[in-house]
């Protein structure tokens, strides 16, 4: 029997990657995306992650027609640049909506089908910048640090019921996350301009020339099959991925010195 897998944000990047990786190795498919993915190798499901209702249907759409889920990957999201000061409330709560919020949605909706077949293996698509945080956009980043700590605390509650969690961080990919990035516009006068400027923009070209969207599904494809994955997986060039393990190491002005050119403050 094939294995079933819901993986949202599937239209495009990271999501699409990993869709069509593990259906052509195998596994039943369900790409959910708010508009739908539209005709491919692998079946669509319309589904909004801000919306309860919609993620509830599309959920029961999956059981309806295959019985069981047996993987889920969140990996709705998107970004949003401004400084702190300059970011309406509004815009941070729709950022949170999504990437937050819209993965728990997701999770909560399949567990009771996860748990009753004690078996299941959820991914949360999460950042290094939810280790490490990003200057200009600080709601992104406090959005998956929130996933960081959720996903930790949802392993040791689902652990019992045979049900594996992981945390992939990809660092700068290649998709188009960046031209769909959310850009605040300033009211009054604009002091951060010259820095938010300059930090975006760096932003931008590492991510131009970051790693592929396909590492990433790899990495989710190799946490699926393991016999025991690993609770956190990075994915990026080592520059980046080496920032992690400095945060954890380095007396933390050291370590602000050290990452300031990377993040282009």
């Amino acid at each position: 029997m094939q294995k079933v897998i819901l993986i949202t944000g599937a239209s495009a990047g990271i999501g699409l990657a990993t869709a069509d990786l593990l259906h052509a190795s195998g596994w039943t498919v369900i790409g959910a995306s708010r508009r739908g993915t539209g005709p491919g190798t692998w079946q669509s499901v319309v589904m909004d992650v801000d919306n309860d209702a919609s993620v509830t249907d599309g959920v029961n759409s999956v059981i309806a027609e295959h019985g069981r889920i047996d993987a889920v990957v969140a990996c709705a999201g998107w970004g949003l640049a401004g400084s702190v000061e300059q970011t309406p409330i509004a815009d941070a709560q729709d950022q949170f909506q999504t990437n937050f919020w819209g993965a728990a949605r997701v999770v909560q909706s399949v567990l009771p089908y996860l748990r009753l077949q004690a078996s299941g293996r959820i991914i949360l698509v999460s950042s290094i910048g939810g280790v490490v945080g990003i200057p200009f956009q600080a709601f992104y980043t406090a959005s998956k640090f929130a996933m960081e700590g959720y996903g930790e605390a949802l392993a040791y509650e689902v652990a019992p019921f045979g049900i594996e969690v992981t945390l992939v961080e990809p660092g700068n990919i290649r998709t188009d996350f960046t031209s769909s990035r959310r850009d605040v516009v300033p009211i009054g006068p604009d002091v951060y301009a010259s820095a938010r400027t300059k930090a975006i923009e760096k932003m931008e070209d590492d991510e131009r020339n970051g790693a592929p969207a396909d590492d990433v599904a790899r990495a989710i494809a190799h946490a699926l099959e393991s016999s025991r994955p690993r609770r956190r997986v990075s994915v990026g060039k080592m520059g980046e991925r080496v920032g992690i393990i400095g945060k954890r190491l380095l007396p933390y002005r050291l370590f602000e010195a050290g990452a300031k050119g990377s993040l282009g403050i």
